[in-house]
């Protein structure tokens, strides 16, 4: 029995172990800040538009690869951060790119409820500079506190 289990064993890791080596290398490819994080832009696959900005570590990467939804690096609470995890607003990842620099990393995603921002609208992005004042231009899709039922929101300044 005892045998058979160590076969078992070896046999797994020899299995797994390209991809535990793969997982490293790709991420010592990224250029990691001092602090070592990596700015991330989510942006819609199907539209292209960008919805929001937030920063990650290797292991939010790693997990965003592993998993196929979001990992974020939270700064203020300084821990991860699965997107969606109070609001339900996960964003599945389709693609995973990194730039020229290797120190931004872009994901296509697929933002599930239409809302990526905590403010309840689609975008983060949903103020616009006109006439040398910024400008409010998009509608709130769901209030905040709707979304985020359990705890208040720390409201922003829009």
């Amino acid at each position: 029995m005892e045998r058979r289990f160590f076969s078992f064993l070896f046999l797994g890791i020899l299995f797994f172990w390209p991809v535990l080596i793969m997982s490293e290398t790709w991420l010592n490819k990224v250029n990691w800040s001092e602090d070592g994080l990596v700015p991330a832009i989510a942006q819609d696959a199907a539209t292209g538009r960008v919805l929001m900005v937030a920063w990650m570590d290797r292991e939010a990467l790693k997990l965003t690869w592993q998993k196929g939804e979001a990992v974020y690096w939270s700064r203020s609470r300084k821990k991860l951060w699965h997107k969606g995890e109070e609001s339900g607003h996960i964003q599945k990842v389709k693609e995973i790119r990194l730039d020229c620099d290797a120190d931004v990393i872009l994901l296509q995603i697929e933002q599930q409820g239409g809302i990526a921002c905590h403010t309840g609208r689609e975008s983060c992005f949903f103020t616009r500079l006109e006439k040398g004042e910024w400008r409010v231009v998009d509608e709130v899709l769901k209030s905040p506190d709707e979304i985020y039922k359990k705890q208040p929101v720390v409201s922003s300044k829009w």
